[in-house]
């Protein structure tokens, strides 16, 4: 009996121990195992921090406007009885653009003209005879009064005849005439719009903060949506002496040479002034820079040197830095980093410090200091 109790817990001892030893093995293997384990190279694009130099601007929106321009009309009504011009015409200042029926007006000019001759006749024979004292003082002042009145209503006559013909007010380029031969036209109805087009200004507005920066004959850039490729250049002629105060911003001109006619008046321009010195500052695609409420940071990659397979060893290193204005695709780096370095441009998401990366710069992000849209 004593025998068959010993063999029994014997047994029962074997059994337990050797489960208790295969699960303390198991662990220790699996503890080799995953401390065997490394994290997957994890596949990025980079590129190297560069310096360049950086020109600091104050970027506004902005609109055209000409020197001169006017919706022209007439003062009187009337019927048109001649057009003396084409849509689309230059003309010089006082040059002849339309003329209205003026028979009634050219006869009662006629007859307050005669009346005024008349007046004259009858002045210079009384003054003859009152040095014969033949009439009285006041029939030569009665005379003289006459005549001028007379002489008043004939240059009124005359400024209302003058007031049916349409001149240039000054020299420019005609829109579309928007009136026909024979129609009635009333006082104030637009018969076609007069634009000087070279100069042209170009109006908008800086925030308040910035109005040291800005002064009169400074060099301005303008691009507008029309010639994507092309940039006009003027100088600021104008600046408001008083801030908006709804906006806080101060409304500022430029003046652009335009001699081809490109720029219209009412187009939307972006306007660049250029301020300060040129400086150089390390700069980054924009995309290399996380933002966090704790400071912006970027990845740094660096070469710890061959695997055991011979290959490089790339890790990447989280590094804070101090960003400063932006310029298209690019941002300032002004503290943080230093030219040469090898920077993250894509793919921190996947990213903590001491990351294998393996860089594949087939797609990068863009970095254009004057990006253009594409149409695709």
């Amino acid at each position: 009996m004593i025998k068959r109790m010993v063999i029994m817990l014997v047994a029962v001892a074997i059994v337990f121990g050797g489960i208790f030893g295969f699960q303390a093995f198991k662990t220790v293997m699996i503890k080799k195992f995953i401390s065997a384990l490394s994290n997957p190279p994890q596949t990025i694009s980079a590129a190297k921090a560069a310096n360049s130099e950086w020109q600091s601007r104050i970027e506004a929106i902005g609109s055209l406007r000409a020197v001169k321009g006017a919706d022209l009309s007439l003062e009187v009504s009337g019927v048109v009885e001649s057009i003396s011009f084409n849509s689309g015409d230059d003309v010089e200042e006082g040059a002849p653009l339309l003329k209205l029926r003026t028979e009634d007006d050219v006869a009662r000019l006629h007859s307050l003209q005669a009346m005024a001759d008349l007046s004259d006749i009858t002045y210079e024979r009384d003054q003859k005879q009152f040095k014969m004292q033949a009439v009285s003082q006041a029939t030569l002042d009665t005379d003289a009064a006459n005549l001028k009145n007379a002489k008043a209503q004939v240059a009124q006559q005359q400024a209302i005849l003058d007031k049916k013909t349409l001149r240039a007010p000054f020299a420019g380029h005609l829109g579309i005439r928007a009136v026909d031969l024979g129609q009635y036209l009333g006082p104030g109805t637009v018969i076609v719009t007069l634009q000087a087009l070279d100069p042209i200004f170009v109006d908008f507005f800086v925030p308040q903060q910035s109005v040291d920066q800005v002064r009169l004959g400074q060099s301005v850039m303008v691009k507008v949506d029309a010639f994507k490729e092309r940039t006009f250049t003027g100088e600021i002629s104008a600046i408001n002496p008083k801030v908006d105060t709804g906006s806080r911003n101060v409304q500022v001109r430029a003046t652009l040479k335009n001699p081809d006619h490109k720029l219209l008046p009412g187009m939307y321009a972006t306007v660049d002034i250029t301020i300060g010195s040129p400086k150089t500052y390390v700069t980054l695609p924009q995309t290399a820079i996380t933002y966090n409420p704790y400071g912006d940071t970027v990845y740094v990659i660096d070469n710890k040197g061959p695997d055991a397979d011979g290959k490089p060893q790339l890790i990447a290193r989280q590094s804070f830095v101090t960003t400063g204005s932006t310029r298209g695709d690019q941002v300032a780096v002004l503290k943080g980093i230093e030219e040469g370095d090898m920077i993250v441009t894509a793919g921190q998401i996947k990213l903590h410090n001491g990351s294998v990366v393996l860089i594949d710069n087939t797609v990068t992000p863009t970095a254009d200091a004057a990006p253009v849209p594409v149409d695709r």
